[in-house]
């Protein structure tokens, strides 16, 4: 089912009054065309707004995150932190940020991608002073790196 996230892990906590379950030790999060994989996640459900209204916290060292396109090129994503919004289609990561598509590749310390709109924002973090680095490929080694992943 499209809907349908799956998480396996080595273990696995819930707290019922808050509504959260911990996942920790090579933590795969598997929903549609995406993965996650992290060393620790955190579901928070957001019971009010209805089913699949998750956001998934996944933390690692790095974390990682990998969508197929609709073109068969795989968007890849690493940070310390990645936060999905399952209902929203939204990936915001955090720390050392950096995603890969077809060799096009987006280094920041925070990235926004939204799903829906296929649109990437990068920033750089407030006490950083790197900026955010983007590198461009010619198209024809593009789709070389492309059919690689």
């Amino acid at each position: 089912m499209a809907n349908e996230v799956s998480i396996k892990a080595g273990k696995q906590q819930a707290q019922l009054k808050t509504n959260i379950g911990i996942f920790e030790q090579n933590v795969e999060i598997i929903h549609g065309n995406r993965t996650i994989n992290a060393d620790r996640l955190e579901v928070h459900r957001r019971e009010e707004l209805g089913d699949n209204k998750q956001l998934l916290v996944a933390t690692g060292s790095p974390a990682r995150f990998s969508e197929k396109q609709p073109d068969g090129t795989t968007l890849s994503a690493s940070a310390m932190e990645i936060r999905y919004d399952v209902a929203n289609r939204t990936l915001e990561i955090k720390g050392n940020a950096t995603i890969n598509q077809a060799g096009q590749i987006i280094q920041a310390q925070a990235i926004t991608y939204d799903m829906d709109k296929q649109l990437i924002s990068a920033e750089r973090g407030e006490q950083d002073s790197a900026r955010v680095h983007t590198i461009l490929v010619p198209e024809k080694k593009a789709k070389q790196a492309g059919q690689g992943n």
